[in-house]
């Protein structure tokens, strides 16, 4: 294939449409095409010559293929990279597997992670099969085999709990969104984790308020322009100029990490969750046209990229991507995990279908932790059989027919040692989960350790629609988690009130903006729980009864005592201005005649 493409490049100055089929007397090798490829190409009027239009297309659309799979690399390139040889050698992942597999759970041989991923998945489809009778909201048509779920409606909150909490929005004082951020700053000192990057760069005067009021400017998307126009003291270019020498996204992930341990604890908080669970989900934001991120998905119907958050049970977000529109979210949601600073230490995650696949799934597994997604159209999905023998009383047909759909056990065991060097690398930074996601993300014929991913996340996939279709209380966790993601999508858009749309083409520019707007979000919640505090105590000493339930169902997402929009002076509202001044004195000339006094006077008087 790649001497075909070369041979397609060396003929690309002809302009004729049919080229040479050989290179010094060897025939161009197109083995590696369709049949129908190749009928395309080849004429069999013009022995010996291709069509150079077809042959282009085919090569590069082959070329195309092989680098979604990693399957062919670019050298130096960071997306197309060999991620293979960013491996750790095996001979040092073996000092550290001992270690991994006890942190993760999982077993450090390759026969007992298979034997066990076995007897989870037998264990598992057996105990579904039993519990069917019994199970009132799965039904499955006897005549056609497709399986349906009830719907369950949410339970309604008590009265009680709406009263607490329109108590609280009645109580809790109004803050400007400026007073929040200096308050937080003040408390939890996260302005700290910014600076110049060089430690020979002139030091701010006051650093703290100049990091609020750039954490503001850019976390609201208003842009140092309008932020200069309506705060006194600080220019554009001061605030531009702080933004771009003092912060970057690893400072900005530090920053919202400490909000987040000090979040974590407040004893308010406790009653949402504890932070061991998070959702993914993404949010489309409008840019520019003309910028490497940015493309329009039909999906989302607007042209820009996605802000894709991890939102933790408890509310708070734990971490936040900028990608674009047309990659699968899952690609992103382990890379997330895997680099949040903070004390929360999430093993739980949930997603709706734009976050899962088979080797997320895997992935998922290997790093210990455990994949929930809401799947649209779960029932269309394959569930895998451990063995081809294996037959279910009840819900057999979910499995296809008889002796289809079963996992390959050799193939997971074989390269078994592929997997552990693969995860472990990414563990020790060698490798990024992104890379490596966005490589098997597309199937490939040749790439045994897709292979392994995919029959790996078959496993796991499987398991999970098994728990999915068998026990209610988890459909409502995730549904109540997938939720909350979508209510801190709009919380942290409200926030983002300046401009709609990121007009920084730079890649790097953009992702800041979506990581300035979770710091100011993350401050904005932390405070709002703070204030809640104050009020439910006093609603306590007043001899209000509130139990655990009633504050289990409250949210820090309270806009109605938040002005985004700061306070404006009134001063000088009461003094009458001057007069106003209806004359326009101009003197009017037509384009083509000179002025001269004796026209200018006419033109003045007729003005």
């Amino acid at each position: 294939m790649l001497d075909a493409v070369e041979h397609a490049v060396a003929h690309s100055h002809l302009t004729r449409d049919f080229i040479p089929a050989h290179v010094e007397g060897t025939v161009v090798d197109l083995s590696f095409a369709s049949e129908q490829w190749q009928r395309l190409i080849r004429d069999g009027a013009r022995p010996g010559l291709l069509n150079r239009r077809h042959f282009e297309a085919c090569a590069f659309t082959y070329l195309a293929g092989e680098l979604r799979t990693g399957d062919i690399a670019v050298r130096g390139s960071d997306a197309y990279a060999n991620w293979s040889a960013q491996l750790l050698a095996w001979g040092d992942c073996e000092g550290l597997l001992d270690e991994f597999c006890a942190e993760t759970g999982l077993p450090s041989s390759a026969a007992a992670f298979t034997e066990a991923l076995r007897a989870t998945l037998t264990q598992r489809a057996a105990a579904v099969d039993a519990g069917y009778p019994d199970n009132a909201d799965l039904v499955i048509d006897e005549a056609t085999g497709v399986p349906s779920l009830k719907r369950r409606r949410a339970a309604e909150r008590a009265a009680s709990s709406l009263a607490l909490e329109e108590a609280i929005k009645e109580r809790m004082p109004e803050r400007t969104l400026l007073d929040i951020l200096a308050r937080t700053a003040y408390w939890l000192e996260w302005w700290r984790r910014f600076g110049p990057a060089s430690g020979s760069d002139p030091k701010l005067a006051d650093p703290l308020l100049r990091y609020v009021l750039t954490t503001f400017t850019y976390g609201t998307n208003m842009g140092p322009a309008q932020a200069a126009r309506h705060i006194r003291g600080v220019s554009a270019h001061e605030l531009g100029a702080t933004a771009g020498r003092h912060f970057t996204t690893a400072k900005l992930d530090l920053a919202g990490a400490d909000v987040v341990n000090a979040y974590l604890g407040l004893d308010l908080v406790r009653a949402w969750g504890d932070g061991t669970t998070v959702a993914g989900d993404g949010t489309q934001v409008d840019t520019l046209i003309d910028n490497l991120l940015a493309e329009s998905h039909i999906r989302y119907g607007g042209y820009g990229g996605i802000a894709y958050h991890l939102v933790a049970d408890n509310y708070i977000a734990l971490f936040s991507h900028f990608i674009p529109c047309g990659v699968w979210e899952a690609v992103y949601i382990i890379e997330g995990l895997l680099r949040n600073t903070s004390d929360a230490e999430p093993d739980t995650i949930h997603a709706d279908t734009q976050g899962q696949s088979y080797p997320v799934h895997a992935l998922a597994h290997l790093f210990g932790f455990e994949l929930l997604p809401r799947i649209r159209n779960w029932k269309d999905l394959i569930f895998y059989r451990s063995a081809a023998d294996v037959r279910y009383r009840h819900i057999d047909s979910l499995f296809g027919e008889a002796g289809q759909n079963v996992i390959n056990w050799r193939l997971i065991e074989t390269h078994w040692r592929d997997l552990m060097q693969v995860v472990l690398s990414i563990r020790e930074g060698r490798l990024s989960s992104t890379l490596l996601l966005r490589r098997l993300g597309t199937e490939s014929h040749k790439n045994n350790v897709y292979k392994a991913f995919r029959e790996l996340g078959r496993v796991i996939r499987t398991i999970t629609l098994l728990r999915f279709i068998s026990e209610p209380k988890l459909r409502e966790e995730i549904t109540a988690a997938t939720n909350k993601v979508e209510a801190y999508n709009g919380f942290s858009a409200w926030l983002m009130f300046g401009r709609d749309v990121i007009e920084h083409n730079d890649p790097a520019e953009q992702e800041k903006i979506i990581k300035f707007n979770t710091l100011v979000a993350n401050c904005v919640i932390f405070h709002t729980a703070l204030d809640m505090t104050a009020v439910i105590r006093q609603l306590v000493e007043e001899g209000w009864v509130i139990t655990p339930a009633d504050l289990a169902a409250l949210s820090p997402y309270i806009t109605e005592r938040i002005k985004r929009f700061g306070e404006y002076a009134t001063d000088g509202l009461g003094v009458p201005p001057e007069a106003f001044d209806p004359r326009l004195d101009l003197v009017v000339v037509a384009a083509d005649q000179s002025a001269s006094p004796a026209s200018a006077s006419t033109a003045g008087e007729a003005a």
